[in-house]
Formats: C-alpha cells, structure tokens, sequence
C-alpha cells in the first residue's frame, strides 16, 4: 500500500496557526540539532476552557474521498496537579470543515463538525513524556479542500505532529492484466487492461482494498496465437517453434516434416509434399499421402458369381493411422472403360474399407472386369496422383449354371406356362440352350422332351385335371452337359374350370379394363400432389416418423434394476482412478480419470459420481441414463464404458472427450477452423442422430452444448437425460408431462403441442449447424423465450452466420420447415453432407449475410428514431465492447471516424482475432449503407 501525505507540521510551524485566546502556545524544541515546534496548552485552573487550533487550508486531491490523520501528543496526568484544579481533563476533540476556497484566517467554529473525541492510551507523570499516537479516518470529503481544527476544553496536551494522508493499491500486473495505481478508500472494482499481444473475453477485473492491498482477481488474460507467457508480458515465440491458439500455453517445436517457422508464429507450414487433413490440429505432424496398394490379386470363391480380391498395405503410408481403401469395378475394351453399373455388390462395401480385403457378388462369367483398389488418407485430396493399383480377370465357368426353381406361370385344361430360375446370371454374349423333359405322373417311363432357347416355354395338347412331371437341364458342352433340376410336379385345370375360366374372361376383360382405367387417375392425382409436397431437395419423409423400433426403454421394466443388468457392463472399482474434477452435474461431480481393464491398456475416461446420502429414486434416475447409453454402439454416440453399483460410491464411466462441449470449444475460434472442417464435424452429428433415429430414439435435447469433441476433432451426441423412445403409434411421438423445453433449439410443433419426432430432432439438428457455423454464437441472440417462439411462428428463421456456405443454410431452412413432414430424414442429410465433402468446391459459394441482421444492430439510419451518438455505444450494440478503450487509446471518439476506418486501421486499433475483425468491419459497412440513404447526425 502507499501512504501519500497530504500536509503536516513543518518545523518552522507554517503549517497550523492559533485563532482564539487564551490560545495555544507555540514551544520550540532542539532534537538531535534540528528545531522542532509543537503546540501545547495547559489552562487548567480556568473552567469552562474553549481553546481552538486549526490548519491552514489542505488541498484535497480529485478522486480521494476519505483520508487519516495520525496525530502524535503527550497528555499531562491531572493527578499531579494535586487536585488543584476540579476543571482538568485528559482529552481533547478533533474537527474538520470543508471548503471551495482557502477562507484566511476567517474561523468560525460553527462550520466545523466533530470527527472525534482523541483520549491518550498513556498520560505524562514525572520528567519522562509518554508519547500517545492515535490515527482517525475522515470521510466523506467532496470539496476542494478542508480543515482540520483541534478543541481542548481544559486538558494538559502538547500536539506534537499531524500527518494527513491517503492510501493507494499501487500499479501491478496480475495474470497479464495491468491494474494503474487506485486510491483505496474503500472495498473498490477496478477494470484491468491485458498486456500487449494478450486479450481475455471478459474485462479483467482487481478489487482494492481500503487497507491499499490488491485482492480478489478475477479473470485473467491469455497470450495471442504466437505469443508465451514470460513473466509479467507476452514474448512472441521463437523461430522454428509456434503456439496455435490463445489456450495453448507455452511455444512448442515445430513438428515433423514442417518448414523452420519465423517469430511469432501460429502454425508451422508443410514441407513440399507433405500436407495436414482439414481434421488434423495445428499441433500434429505433416503426413505424406499413402503409395498404391501392393500385390493386388483375385481368386473366385466356391459359390458362383463371386470374387474375392486382396491386396497388401501400402509401401509408404505416410505416417497416418486413418488409412482406408476403396474398390472401383470397370469394363474395358479397346481402350474404353465404362462402370459395372450398380448389379455389381462389395462386401462389405465399395468405399471406407479398413481391411485388405473385399468380396465381389452377382459377377457374369466369362467377361473381363477391371478392379481398381485405391489408397486413401486424411491428405490424399491434396495429391495430383492416385495411389491405385489396378486388376484385370474374369470369372471363366466350366460348368454351365443350374435350373435352381421352376415357376408355374399360367395353366390351363390343356397347357402348363412355366419359367424357371438359374443359379448365375448368363453373360450377354452367351447364349444357353435349355432341355426339358415332362411326364404324366403315373407313367414313369414315357418322357416329352423339348430343346428350347430360352427359360420359359407354353406346353400344350395335355390332359385336362392331370399332375405332369417336369425338369429342366441346361445344356452344356459333351464332356460337362450339367445336371438336371430337381423335379416339379404341375396339375393342369379341370374341364369344367376351364370352361368357366372362358366364360369369366370377357367379364374380366371389362373389369380389369374398368380397373386400369381407375388406376391411371389415381397415378395421375398422386403424381401431381407429390409434384407439390415434395419440392424440396429431400425425398417424402412420412417414413421417418415411424421407423422401426429396436430401442427398449428401460422405464418401462416394474423393477428398474433389471434394465441396468440387462444393458448396463459392471466395473470393478478398484479399475477406476479419479484423477481432477472437470465439472459438477445434477448428481455430483464429473472427474476425469483412467480405467485399467483387464487385457487392456489404460484409457482416459470420464466418471459421473452421485453425491453421498443419495435416496433411492436418485440412484434410480442417476442410473437410468446409462441404461439408455448402455444400448447404443455407434463411433458418433459417446460410449458407455460402464457402471459401479456394487460399492458405496455410485458412478457412470463414459469414455473422455478431450475438447468438451462443441458450443464451448468453437468459441474464440472464429476463422481459425475452415468450412470443410466444419462439415465434416456436422457429418459426424448427424450420422449419430441418423442411428438414433433408426433405432426408433428421439434425442430432444440436441444442441451443441450436449455435442462433445475429442481429440481429433470427431463429435458425438451426449446427455440423454431428456431423450425419450418414440411411441408406438401412427406419428411415432413423445408426449410430455411438463417440465423444461428448450425452447430455442425446439421444433414449433414440440413446443405448441409437445409431441416429439424424429422429425423435431431434424429441426435442433438445424439449430446445432446454425451453431457450428456461427462458431458457438447463441441461437435467437438476447431474444426472449417468448419473443423466440413468436418470431418462429411468423415464419422468422435465422439468418445464415457469417462466410456461411451457401449449400449449408439452405440445408438449415430445410430442417426448419414448418410442416415437419417436409423436413429431411438424418439419413437424406448424411448423404447430403457427404456429397458435399465429397466436392469441396461446392462450399465455396457463401450464403448472403446482413450484418444488421446476424449481429442484431438497431437500425442506425434513424428509420426507427435510433442513433448511435458514442463509440462505445456501438460497440456494445455488436458486443464487443472490450475494445471501448483500444479505440480511446487510438483517437476514435466520433461515429464520423469509425465510418471512415479501413481494415487495415481496425487491426490496428488492437482487433486481430479474424472473427472479431469482420464482425466490425461488417458492422460498419451497414452503417455506411444506412447512412447513404439516411444521413446520421452524429453529435
């Protein structure tokens, strides 16, 4: 603390003078050979004493409202006047009045109020003088200056000093925030400033103390992207080493196959060929993209039509651990190659394969496929060369296929129609012969046979109500002609039947003339309403809002305990170890921890404990939650590792997501992460909504504060705490009985009527990318919940976020259409995305963006009487008011000279985060644009 003295006794007495009689006398003393002068008064046999000193005239500092006065004295013990005098104390008061203006020698006691009555802890006996101290705290003080005067009213005192002063908390630098020097008056909130290349979110804040001490920080800054934390400042990191971002503490060393970096730097760029996937952090090496595929080869397996190929790793790999492959099938003839078309099957499919290994089905024989097997990594779309090997074979059947079944077609008294099935699709250069060879049941010597050139034929001239005996063979070569079917038995109809079968013809003839006729109108009807329903991207989707249900709903078990040990896998406790709590639930704490499994390396994992002197149904509905999770497997559902119920302290173990909440993790990353990257991350939700969905499960809690994000970047839907299965009726809904909706992420038809679909979790879906693209930004802005729901209601959508793509919003307002059956299914927005990542190039386009819109800006050009007269105000009005003093300090105090300020000059100010920057420097092309058509008068 500093002690700043604002007056005291000089030694050559200026500083107090004597303004009544009997007065104080003026006593010289010698102290080590410098003069000192005090004032005494000893007027004790006179009663009724009524003696004033007072000061000259003390300048009060501006901002200082309440100073000390310390005071040293010695008093006179009045016993040892030996009872001379009745009238004698042994205290004197202390006084202070307030003025504009030094008033002279002007004294009127009248303007004096008392602060304090100042009594000695010691009195003054013999020769030795006890000397008394005694300090006084004055305040509040408003004017110019004071006075301070001081009363004896008949005691024996000798003033030795006054000291008039104020305390301060001195300047400092804490947590990198730079707090100036505060008079400590009282218990006092000072703003901060972050030191040079460090910003924080919010204003830091110090609070001084009135003893002058710095105590409860709050807040702290961080240094920028490129800059570490050395001491009180923050150094710009050292060539050949970086820092990405504001969390990242300390610079770290370039990583492999990157280029030396230069001071400062927030990335390390690759190498020549060497590359990073859009997933991969700043932090990770660059990676080579893989070579082809080695010894690829086919061999045919046993059941007809299918092929197996194989082939062996990459030779380089590039150091990447998300190596896949993916297997294109072509025919080639002279030069020319087209696709096999889609009867072709892969098992288990064409693409994503992680195994090298895959099996091809419904292949014709004899005909030449080429198979081209391709290696693909994070960084292969960065490489002009495919990493492919390619193979050319054919399936070269000797033996010709067999009948597998024969159809009866038609029958009549006198004629059988059949048609049969073979067990190998025939080439289409090769055309088989077939023999078919039928008797009449009872004579097991007589055969008709017949060569045919297709499979299907019309025998005639039979006996009517008569069972015939029939097998077909295909023909092959002498040596291999191939096997006969097995055998058929077909009954021609009665006579009568037949008959009758003639007479009914022409009446069904004119029915079924009737009935094509109906058909057709109806075909025509529905073709148009679809034409009209369907005019969006999407499919019809009333398949959505029941699909099949696979999920259990554990609440609906009488003993809630069998679902848990039904879904749920029980941990031994002595596997888990607690290592820092990461945050508080409804139940309890949340640590982060590892668990030590048998067979297993340790994993990182997050445990949920429930809180001591639980009840029972809090244990109940803390466990009901993992028996949700418990029947889940999905790479986009956070995964239940297990529970501890068999010990006093209750937990849920999950695995860890390193980045937490995605709304979280995207704040103060505006610019830092590119739209590629974004929708890849939406990929991911909405492939874990697509599997929920399918297993009949409404989420309605979707939002990206219950998304988290791992390490490397993959999201996964968590907190089922609100999730309910779908009912088992028509529109496949939950209904509600009260409780909380969140409402800015809710679906209007959830919110009017409380019933849940598929369909509502379409709508959060569309909330979660508005989200994402806005970098964590609040749905609705500072909108009320009422006014939320009342905007929604008259067709008000959100805007689309800032360099949002095009294709992104527009698949926004699809998931927000009003008539939920027009919304897309999870599946129809997979595949969106996928096209979408599969063609970089199509997010290039950006969505029209308004930044009085996004931002929420008043209109500025006074259509509705608002005017922005201070900088400040228009900064809050964008929220980013933390650069109120970066535009003091650079001079901008007028609306005029914000209009007028470049890009260029707002980096200069102090904006650097890329967000920031166009937040404002959008801002103020609305302003320009406004004031175009309304001028501003700025004051």
């Amino acid at each position: 603390m500093f002690f700043i003295a604002l007056s005291e006794i000089r030694p050559d007495g200026s500083f107090l003078f004597f303004s009544s009689i009997p007065q104080w006398e003026i006593v010289q003393t010698v102290v080590n050979g410098t003069l000192f002068y005090s004032y005494s008064v000893c007027n004790i046999d006179s009663p009724e004493q009524d003696n004033w000193l007072r000061t000259t005239f003390i300048q009060r500092r501006p901002g200082i409202s309440r100073v000390s006065v310390e005071l040293r004295f010695v008093v006179r013990d009045c016993n040892t006047f030996d009872g001379a005098s009745v009238a004698c104390k042994e205290t004197f008061n202390l006084y202070i009045s307030e003025a504009d203006a030094d008033v002279g020698t002007n004294f009127r006691k009248g303007q004096f109020r008392k602060v304090a009555t100042i009594a000695s802890d010691e009195v003054t006996h013999g020769r030795v003088l006890k000397v008394n101290a005694e300090t006084r705290t004055v305040e509040p003080l408003s004017r110019r200056g004071f006075y301070l005067a001081f009363q004896d009213m008949g005691a024996c005192v000798a003033l030795l000093s006054a000291r008039v002063y104020y305390k301060t908390c001195p300047s400092t630098v804490q947590s990198l925030a730079e707090f100036p020097e505060t008079v400590a008056d009282a218990l006092k909130e000072v703003e901060g400033v972050c030191v040079e290349n460090a910003i924080s979110p919010a204003t830091p804040r110090n609070y001084c103390s009135a003893d002058g001490e710095w105590v409860v920080p709050v807040g702290q800054c961080q240094c920028l992207a490129g800059y570490e934390s050395t001491g009180d400042s923050c150094q710009a990191c050292k060539p050949g080493y970086f820092k990405p971002s504001i969390q990242s503490k300390f610079c770290q060393v370039c990583p492999d196959n990157t280029k030396p970096s230069e001071a400062g730097a927030t990335e390390c760029q690759c190498e020549e060929g060497f590359y990073r996937s859009p997933s991969d952090p700043p932090t990770s090496p660059c990676s080579a993209p893989p070579s082809a595929p080695r010894d690829l080869s086919s061999s045919a397996l046993s059941a007809e039509g299918r092929l197996q190929l194989s082939w062996s790793p990459p030779l380089v790999t590039g150091g990447r651990s998300d190596l896949t492959y993916s297997v294109v099938c072509e025919h080639c003839n002279g030069g020319q190659c087209v696709p096999c078309g889609d009867k072709i099957r892969f098992e288990p499919g064409p693409a994503g394969l992680q195994d090298t290994l895959v099996v091809v089905t419904d292949l014709d024989a004899h005909l030449n496929y080429t198979f081209t097997v391709e290696a693909h990594s994070g960084v292969s779309q960065f490489s002009t060369e495919k990493a492919a090997a390619s193979l050319t074979t054919a399936l070269d059947y000797t033996d010709p296929p067999k009948v597998t079944f024969i159809h009866l077609d038609d029958r009549s008294a006198t004629s059988l129609a059949l048609s049969w099935t073979l067990s190998r699709r025939p080439p289409a250069h090769i055309n088989h012969r077939y023999e078919l060879m039928y008797r009449r049941k009872r004579d097991v010597t007589t055969y008709t046979v017949l060569i045919l050139e297709k499979n299907s034929v019309q025998i005639a001239d039979l006996t009517p109500d008569t069972t015939y005996i029939v097998r077909v063979q295909v023909l092959g070569s002498e040596v291999n002609p191939g096997s006969h079917s097995v055998e058929h038995e077909f009954q021609t109809s009665p006579l009568a039947e037949s008959q009758i079968q003639n007479k009914s013809t022409l009446v069904m003839g004119a029915v079924f003339g009737i009935m094509v006729i109906l058909l057709v109108v109806v075909a025509v009807l529905l073709l148009r309403r679809r034409l009209v329903t369907n005019s969006h991207v999407f499919g019809p989707t009333l398949d959505q809002l029941k699909p099949l249900k696979t999920y259990v709903d554990p609440h609906m078990y009488e003993d809630p305990n069998i679902a848990i040990q039904k879904f749920v896998t029980e941990i031994d406790p002595s596997a888990i170890s607690k290592q820092k709590v990461i945050g508080v639930g409804e139940f309890g704490e949340v640590f982060r921890g590892v668990m030590k499994a048998r067979g297993r390396a340790e994993v990182d994992v997050a445990i949920k404990t429930l809180k001591p002197g639980y009840s029972e149904k809090q244990r109940l509905d803390f466990l009901s939650e993992a028996s949700i999770m418990g029947q889940f497997s999905h790479p986009n559902i956070i995964r239940l590792e297990g529970v501890v119920t068999k010990f006093k302290h209750i937990m849920i173990v999950t695995e860890y997501m390193d980045n937490g909440a995605l709304d979280t993790y995207l704040k103060g990353r505006d610019g830092e992460i590119p739209p590629y990257q974004l929708v890849g991350m939406l990929r991911g939700i909405a492939a874990g909504m697509q599997y929920l969905s399918d297993m009949s499960y409404v989420h309605r809690d979707l939002a990206a504060r219950n998304i988290l994000v791992n390490s490397n970047l993959e999201c996964k839907v968590s907190d089922f705490g609100l999730s309910r299965v779908l009912e088992d009726d028509d529109e496949g809904t939950y209904t509600t009985r009260g409780g909380k909706i969140p409402i800015r992420w809710t679906a209007p038809e959830a919110i009017a009527y409380r019933k849940f679909t598929s369909a509502s979790d379409v709508w959060s879906f569309g909330i979660v990318m508005w989200e994402v693209m806005a970098f964590g930004e609040r749905p609705y802005w500072d909108m009320s919940n009422h006014e939320v729901m009342k905007t929604i209601n008259e067709a008000f959508r959100l805007p689309a976020p800032m360099d949002c793509p095009s294709a992104i919003y527009q698949l926004m307002l699809q998931c927000w259409q009003h008539d939920r059956s027009k919304r897309p299914r999870f599946l129809d927005i997979v595949n969106f995305l996928d096209k979408l990542l599969r063609s970089p190039e199509s997010l290039k386009t950006i969505a029209d963006f308004d930044p009085r819109v996004s931002i929420r800006l008043p209109s500025t050009s006074g259509c509705d009487g608002t005017v922005f007269r201070t900088v400040p105000e228009w900064l809050e009005s964008i929220r980013m008011s933390q650069y109120s003093e970066s535009f003091a300090r650079a001079g901008i105090t007028s609306m005029e000279q914000v209009l007028s300020l470049r890009h260029e000059d707002i980096r200069n100010i102090g904006v650097r985060l890329p967000g920031h920057l166009k937040r404002i420097a959008y801002s103020i092309l609305g302003l320009k644009d406004e004031t175009t058509a309304f001028p501003i008068n700025v004051h």
